[in-house]
């Protein structure tokens, strides 16, 4: 059995929160400042999109916060934001409320298994860690 020192998991750990940071904060930032062009594609008006955008933009940030930090702490906070958003968006297409098209229903169930697998990939950074 390989073992890893708790230092190989903390830089696993960081990258996984780094790497999650970029990818909230541009898909963000994507709805904020293209939420018109993104929705005539995926459904939902601009207005709809804005503001999980600038949800996603601040949490960016402040997942990056975190991953810059030697000991990230809040990471069960992050996990638990990724699994809420993962759930909600499966749950927001049976329930049209995003009017989305058939584009939209393919990149809402894509985006919830990414955010799914960040939730997933940081519980197995924090295994690592302790």
């Amino acid at each position: 059995m390989i073992t890893q020192s708790p230092s190989t998991g903390l830089t696993f750990l960081r990258r996984v929160l780094g790497l999650d940071a970029a990818v909230t904060a541009v898909n963000g930032l994507a709805y904020v400042a293209a939420g018109e062009l993104i929705g005539k594609v995926l459904g939902p008006d601009a207005t709809t999109l804005r503001w999980p955008g600038v949800f996603l933009m601040i949490y960016g940030a402040a997942v990056a916060f975190l991953a810059a930090h030697p000991r990230p702490a809040g990471v069960v906070t992050v996990v638990t934001v990724n699994g809420v958003w993962a759930v909600g968006s499966i749950v927001a297409i049976p329930a049209g409320l995003l009017n989305l098209t058939a584009l939209g229903v393919a990149w809402t169930l894509a985006q919830a298994a990414v955010v799914a697998v960040f939730a997933v990939l940081q519980v197995a950074g924090l295994r690592r860690v302790n």
